[in-house]
């Protein structure tokens, strides 16, 4: 069992590493909002695996495969949320911010020092709807399903409780992810003032939503497995 695990933690992290979807939300939500808003979005793509693991566990995710009506409305109903993304990081980025002229050499005049410090509310709300977009974005793209349905059971030892063993397994993949998230979010804010350029933060948005566009794209052509 011990080795099964371990088997099972090298090839999932191999494919946890591996630039996608996921690991751009939480890059491009760090650049945006910070450590703090990168590490929400990986806190709603963790509950989302752990929901698909959840749901693998009691045999829901084979519905992905046995019916095509349910693969085809998760996947146009993920592939129209990730065009909404990609086009949202899109817009933002045509937006000129205020230390552009810094960027481009001009000299500005200091800014006045705020008359009051940001709501806390505002700092929640943005943390919640990073969150969200984690969960959406996960729960929303059918291929997560169906990564968890056909990698987790060919590491289930013969014999062994599926239910508890499929569990365990899951729990792995999200300590991985959960590792991988912080480093992300970690070096994301170790550039420090690198990432909080006005020119940066835009061109990352540019990146970021061409990119929202080509998963979607990918996922609208994607087929069962």
């Amino acid at each position: 069992m011990f080795t099964t695990f371990l088997w099972f933690a090298g090839v999932a992290a191999l494919i946890n590493v591996t630039p996608g979807l996921d690991t751009m939300l939480v890059l491009r939500t760090s650049v945006a909002h910070g450590r703090t808003g990168g590490r929400a979005a990986a806190l709603g793509i963790l509950a989302g695996c752990l929901a698909w693991g959840a749901a693998t566990a009691v045999g829901l995710t084979a519905l992905l495969t046995a019916s095509r009506v349910a693969f085809d409305a998760l996947r146009i109903g993920g592939a129209g949320y990730l065009v909404w993304l990609g086009c949202s990081a899109l817009w933002q980025a045509r937006r000129r911010p205020a230390g552009d002229a810094t960027d481009a050499g001009t000299a500005v005049a200091p800014a006045p020092a705020p008359a009051a410090a940001p709501a806390p509310t505002s700092a929640r709300q943005a943390r919640w709807a990073a969150f969200r977009a984690g969960v959406g974005t996960n729960l929303l793209n059918p291929k997560a399903g169906i990564f968890y349905m056909s990698l987790i059971p060919q590491f289930v030892p013969h014999g062994a409780p599926v239910f508890r063993t499929t569990l365990l397994l899951t729990a792995v993949d999200v300590l991985e992810l959960a590792l991988w998230y912080w480093i992300v979010t970690t070096t994301a804010a170790a550039l420090g003032e690198r990432v909080r350029r006005p020119s940066f933060r835009r061109r990352m948005e540019q990146v970021s939503g061409v990119a929202f566009l080509g998963f979607a794209a990918n996922l609208l052509l994607a087929e069962r497995a």
